[in-house]
């Protein structure tokens, strides 16, 4: 592993004790950074009670996990039946999730981008909840709209939620087809981007594996295409994007291959969004099925 070595830093007032820092790189290097779907969810919780402040979770949290036996320094060590059912429980919880995550309307919230596109987005007209997710008409939690949001993403942040023309990114997602089916890497899909996209920094379409939602490892350098990578445009400025196994003949620079046998979904970021992303005149198309 490469490293850079002999950075030191200097503490304000402290200039004598410098400490020498080492950066490890971490390009090229695997790493496994997946959610836990069995007991071992349960260890690394374990491990954040042990190591993080009583401000983790509010008591009823911290409650909930001392009654199956995690609780801050003392051991856990759940026997072979409790293991058994905490892996079971794991697995399920996992598995809601996923289904969570592609769910286009919760607790009465709508979160499609588009009346008549399948693009979703949970913060599609601003969120409804504050930044730790409670329901203005009680202040309850909205747990299912948060394991919604936390099932594709790892985190938020303020300009996630802006609907100020220029300022953070605006996000849509889309999971099914135009037709309402689940995007497969079997098939083949086009997708048309109008002109004038409107991201006064850049836009880009990344593809990712809907088990898990990391990056599709689809054998490219990267499963994402956008401004940055310049793609043929059309004569009126519209961008044709393609989907599948092989790249249509001639449409190379405007192919993101796709994986067959397993499903993704797609993510169109706009950065530095302008009022058009807002106010539904800027509307790409549904991944269209190309047979």
């Amino acid at each position: 592993m490469k490293t850079l070595e002999g950075v030191r830093v200097y503490p304000l007032g402290r200039e004598k004790e410098a400490t020498a820092m080492t950066y490890p790189d971490a390009s090229g290097v695997p790493a496994n950074l997946l959610p836990r779907k069995d007991a071992s969810t349960f260890e690394q919780l374990k491990q954040l009670v042990d190591t993080e402040p009583a401000s983790l979770a509010d008591p009823d949290w911290i409650g909930l996990l001392a009654a199956i036996g995690i609780e801050k320094g003392k051991p856990f060590k759940p026997d072979e039946k409790t293991r058994r059912i905490l892996d079971a429980a794991a697995a399920s919880a996992y598995q809601m999730s996923r289904v969570l995550g592609t769910k286009s309307e919760i607790n009465g919230v709508d979160f499609k981008v588009y009346p008549d596109r399948q693009w979703i987005n949970p913060m599609a007209s601003g969120s409804p909840y504050d930044m730790a997710w409670h329901r203005p008409i009680d202040d309850s939690l909205a747990l299912d709209a948060r394991v919604n949001f936390f099932t594709n993403y790892y985190s938020w942040s303020p300009g996630m939620v802006s609907q100020i023309p220029g300022k953070g990114a605006n996000y849509m997602v889309a999971n099914f087809d135009a037709e309402g089916v689940p995007l497969s890497g079997s098939k083949n899909y086009e997708l048309h981007l109008p002109p004038n996209i409107p991201a006064a920094n850049f836009w880009s379409v990344t593809l990712y594996e809907a088990e898990n939602s990391s990056g599709l490892e689809n054998g490219q350098p990267f499963p994402s295409l956008g401004s940055r990578d310049k793609p043929e445009a059309n004569a009126d400025g519209s961008i044709d994007l393609y989907f599948g196994a092989k790249a249509p003949t001639g449409k190379e620079k405007n192919w993101l291959a796709t994986v067959p046998g397993r499903g993704f979904f797609a993510i169109i970021r706009l950065y530095s969004p302008a009022e058009a992303s807002f106010d539904g005149s800027w509307k790409p198309s549904d991944f269209e099925e190309v047979k």
